[in-house]
């Protein structure tokens, strides 16, 4: 295999194992790990516990970050009516923090993923009738057989 095509490889195997592990976990698991992301950057969880509190909830896009002026700064709001029922209130601050810990995230997930692909220098694509050169061909995608 030339180092192109192992290039290839590793790249779309970067971008691809990081999507089908998250097609793997349920849409409540994916927003409880942003959430538990979230309190850990600084986030304050603010039950929707009233009728107003329910209101102002449901004016606003669920699983989103917004941002709203408040006396001269950003406050960056998380509104999760399915899991919590709950407002995640932020300062800039805590935004990027959370932003920080996502880029960390994905560069460790992406370290893990280089490791596993050297990780088995025996592994060899012939057998599941490739090309897997660049762009990987026609046939790839949904007629990828």
């Amino acid at each position: 295999m030339s180092r192109s095509s192992l290039r290839t490889l590793l790249t779309g195997a970067a971008i691809g194992l990081p999507l089908l592990l998250t097609a793997c976990a349920t849409p409540q698991e994916l927003v409880q790990d942003k959430e538990n992301r979230l309190v850990a950057a600084g986030f304050i969880a603010r039950p929707a516990d009233t009728h107003q509190r329910e209101a102002m909830l449901k004016n606003l896009p669920p699983h989103k970050f917004e941002m709203r002026p408040v006396g001269g700064h950003y406050v960056y709001l998380y509104a999760d009516p399915l899991v919590c029922g709950c407002l995640y209130v932020g300062s800039e601050q805590a935004y990027g923090r959370y932003k920080h810990m996502m880029f960390e995230q994905h560069l460790a997930d992406e370290q893990q993923m280089t490791a596993q692909l050297y990780s088995d220098p025996s592994w060899d694509f012939g057998g599941w009738g490739g090309p897997f050169g660049p762009g990987f061909g026609p046939g790839f995608g949904p007629y990828f057989y």
